[in-house]
């Protein structure tokens, strides 16, 4: 047996596993709160759910093939297999779209669904497909499509609004809180298509393939996390300021930095933990906090502050404790969005938390 194969008997089930688990602190706490803004989900459906939802799925239906026991039969396996172990209440449909790009998505509202590319299927082995999947399927069980078209939204008014300079800075600032937030998602569906696939070693291979190609038979694991410790922490200001402006407009942290961030979640236990059984469930979602959860978004800045090796953070450090206040900003943005789109819509808080 190769190190890429696990038997599905080695692969604990995750009965009753809230998204909470497998959820960044800064991802979490950001959607703790968008899910507190009383009807401003149904307004992101009624106007542009239904419509662009039908429309992917049409799009899909029409010019990818539809996975099931008699289309990519292989992958329908694996991608059964990841969703139960990640206990799925249900299975969102599968298409196989033709891409010569290593590239997965989750698309819809109501009944999300999942694209994968064909180089997926045909350059990743089945460890590795299955941690792809589980990625996929934790951003469908973390509600991300959702609040990622909030963020589309959120957009569109910033352009609309552009002739506003007050208006359009304070909704470029939510942008940018949001982008950070998305960003931190991709890092919650990665440790997501862990735990699906219970094979640290393949979901390392996935990202360094995400990065290098389908081949890794000239590419060494070790070498790629010492690319990661390089570009966190090497070069001088220049550097810091090139990596300020990459990050910026991205929606997705490079492959090296996804794979330092889940190296990290590892060695801290946290993936252990789940495997062992403790972990949050899904019948106590309606208990969480919006206060706690921002501020354990702001507690996971603030330690990403404190221990960044880069040049930027760590001149920003000796000028001064205050410094941290940055990290204090970040994680508290997705409150400051909360509360300027419920004074837009008119709407209140719901009682409690909840999905």
């Amino acid at each position: 047996m190769t190190a890429a194969e696990v038997p599905a008997r080695r692969r604990v089930t995750l009965t009753g596993i809230s998204s909470r688990a497998w959820e960044h602190p800064a991802d979490r706490g950001a959607l703790v709160a968008l899910r507190e803004l009383r009807g401003f989900d149904d307004v992101v459906r009624s106007f542009f759910g239904m419509w662009n939802e039908r429309a992917f799925r049409l799009s899909a239906l029409s010019s990818a093939i539809r996975v099931d026991h008699r289309q990519y039969p292989r992958v329908h396996k694996i991608y059964a297999e990841a969703a139960a172990t990640l206990d799925m209440p249900t299975l969102p449909e599968l298409y196989v779209a033709q891409s010569p790009h290593l590239n997965a998505q989750a698309v819809g509202l109501d009944k999300p669904f999942i694209v994968v590319n064909s180089a997926c299927v045909q350059q990743l082995d089945d460890a590795e497909l299955r941690c792809l999947l589980g990625h996929e399927l934790g951003h469908v069980g973390s509600g991300h499509a959702l609040y990622r078209t909030i963020l589309i939204i959120v957009s569109g008014w910033a352009a609309n609004l552009s002739w506003l300079p007050v208006g359009a800075l304070a909704l470029r600032g939510i942008i940018a809180a949001m982008m950070e937030w998305w960003r931190k998602a991709e890092l919650s569906a990665d440790r997501a298509g862990l735990l699906a696939g219970q094979d640290p070693a393949a979901s390392l291979r996935l990202l360094m393939k995400l990065a290098g190609g389908g081949d890794l038979s000239q590419i060494d694991t070790a070498a790629f996390l010492e690319q990661a410790a390089e570009y966190a922490g090497g070069g001088d200001l220049r550097d810091s300021l090139h990596k300020l402006r990459m990050t910026a407009g991205s929606s997705h942290p490079v492959p090296v930095a996804r794979a330092a961030d889940l190296r990290r979640w590892i060695d801290s236990g946290g993936y252990a933990t789940i495997i062992a059984g403790e972990y949050p469930r899904r019948d106590t979602d309606a208990d969480a906090s919006v206060t706690e959860e921002v501020k354990a978004a702001a507690q996971s800045y603030r330690e990403a502050f404190s221990n960044s090796t880069d040049p930027l953070v760590g001149l920003l450090r000796r000028l001064g404790d205050g410094a941290t206040d940055l990290g204090a900003w970040a994680g508290e943005g997705a409150a400051r969005a909360r509360t300027w789109v419920s004074g837009a819509t008119g709407k209140g808080r719901r009682p409690g938390a909840g999905n």
